[in-house]
């Protein structure tokens, strides 16, 4: 299995454990004004990881590209921000707002790289496949 793969993986897992604990927490104190990080963070966070790394599975190739690894950076980071700041904006604190935004945009570039990942052709010449070949 390609690195990259295992990255996502490994981190959709991580996420997943993160918000299995948020829910828990929830459900412990009855307490449910966080349901939207929790909801990023199983979404975005679990699920999402976790098809970039089937997909890059099935893609060897692209899988190769340095772009795939600049893809796992900019997505990884912009969801770990924003399962913060947008945990502590609602539980009440207004100043992470500006966060929030920063990190979405930082997520929505990483969704962008990968949507060009997808729909560039096999045989561009990126990352060291395409130099081996």
């Amino acid at each position: 299995m390609p690195r990259i793969s295992n990255l996502f993986f490994r981190t959709a897992v991580l996420f997943l454990i993160v918000g299995v604990m948020m829910g828990l927490q929830m459900a412990i104190s009855q307490n449910h004004n966080v349901i939207g990080a929790h909801a990023h963070v199983n979404l975005l966070g679990w699920v999402t990881s976790a098809i970039f790394g089937g997909y890059y599975a099935l893609n060897p190739a692209k899988a190769e590209r340095r772009l795939a690894m600049v893809h796992y950076a900019v997505y990884t980071l912009g969801v770990a921000m924003m399962a913060v700041a947008l945990y502590l904006l609602l539980l009440g604190n207004p100043a992470m707002e500006p966060v929030v935004a920063v990190s979405a945009l930082i997520t929505f570039a990483g969704v962008l790289i990968f949507a060009w990942m997808v729909f560039a052709p096999e045989n561009v010449t990126l990352g060291r496949s395409a130099r081996i070949a």
